[in-house]
C-alpha cells in the first residue's frame, strides 16, 4: 500500500513538527486544505491520508519531529487503533470521535461554518481515498496508549454526543479534552475552526517544547486579583 499523502501542507520555513491526518468516512482532502493551510502556515507540516497504515508509514519516514497523528471521524479510531499497535507516532490528535459507526452524519449534523458546508456539497460523488469504517478500541487497549492524546469534539455533537465520546476515551492514560462550546461533528471544520486551530498550535508548542502538560504562555493573576482571593 503506497504511504503517499493525497495532500501535503509545507510550512513557509522551517518546519517546527509534522502531522499525519486520516480522513474520516466519505471525505476527500479537499476538506482539510484549510485546516492544512493554518496549521502549515505555524509551522508543521501537514500530510492527508485515506488510512492509518498510510499516515504512519509517511510519518515515520519524515524528519520534522515531534511526530503527530490526527484523525477526524471513524479516522480517529483508526488514529487511536494505530497508536495501541506500537511507537508509531510521538502523540496524537483525535477529533469528532465516532462511538456508533453506523451513524451516519448528515451535512447539517457536521457543521454550522458556510464555508465548511459548501466544501461537503462539492465533495459529494468524489471518489473515495480509501477511508476504512473503524470502531473505537476497547478500554483495555486504549489504556495502553503511551504517548499523548488531544481530543477536541463538539459540546453539541449530534453524532456522538460529548458526554458519550469523553467517556469512551477516558481510558487513556495522558488525555487532554477540548470542547467546541455548542460545536458540531466536524470539529476540525466547524464555526469555530479558527479557535480550534489555535487551540492545537498551544497544544503542538507544548509538545514541542517537551512536556505538553506544561503552558507555554498563562494568564498573569493581577496583584488586585490576589489580594481579594487572600
Amino acid at each position: 500500500m503506497s504511504s503517499e499523502p493525497a495532500a501535503v501542507f509545507t510550512p513557509p520555513s522551517r518546519v517546527r513538527g509534522t502531522l499525519a491526518l486520516v480522513a474520516g468516512r466519505d471525505e476527500t482532502a479537499a476538506v482539510y486544505r484549510r485546516f492544512g493551510s493554518r496549521i502549515s502556515a505555524d509551522g508543521y507540516a501537514v500530510g492527508v491520508f485515506g488510512t492509518a497504515d498510510a499516515a504512519s508509514g509517511w510519518l515515520s519516514a519524515q524528519d520534522g519531529a515531534p511526530r503527530v497523528l490526527v484523525g477526524s471521524d471513524t479516522g480517529a479510531s483508526a488514529v487511536l487503533t494505530a497508536l495501541t499497535h506500537g511507537d508509531v507516532a510521538d502523540a496524537a490528535i483525535v477529533a469528532g470521535v465516532v462511538v456508533d459507526a453506523e451513524r451516519t452524519p448528515t451535512d447539517a449534523e457536521r457543521t454550522a461554518c458556510p464555508v465548511h458546508l459548501g466544501v461537503l456539497a462539492e465533495q459529494h460523488g468524489a471518489p473515495s481515498e480509501g477511508a476504512t469504517v473503524a470502531s473505537l478500541p476497547a478500554p483495555a487497549d486504549l489504556a495502553a496508549i503511551a504517548v499523548p492524546v488531544l481530543a477536541v469534539h463538539g459540546g453539541a455533537d449530534p453524532v456522538s454526543p460529548f458526554a458519550q465520546a469523553a467517556a469512551a476515551l477516558v481510558s487513556i492514560p495522558d488525555l487532554e479534552v477540548v470542547e467546541t462550546v455548542g460545536g458540531l461533528h466536524d470539529a476540525l471544520n466547524d464555526a469555530s475552526h479558527r479557535s480550534v486551530a489555535a487551540s492545537i498550535v498551544l497544544w503542538l508548542e507544548r509538545l514541542r517544547a517537551g512536556d505538553v502538560h506544561e503552558p507555554v504562555i498563562r494568564r498573569a493573576v493581577p496583584a488586585h486579583e490576589q489580594e481579594a482571593a487572600a
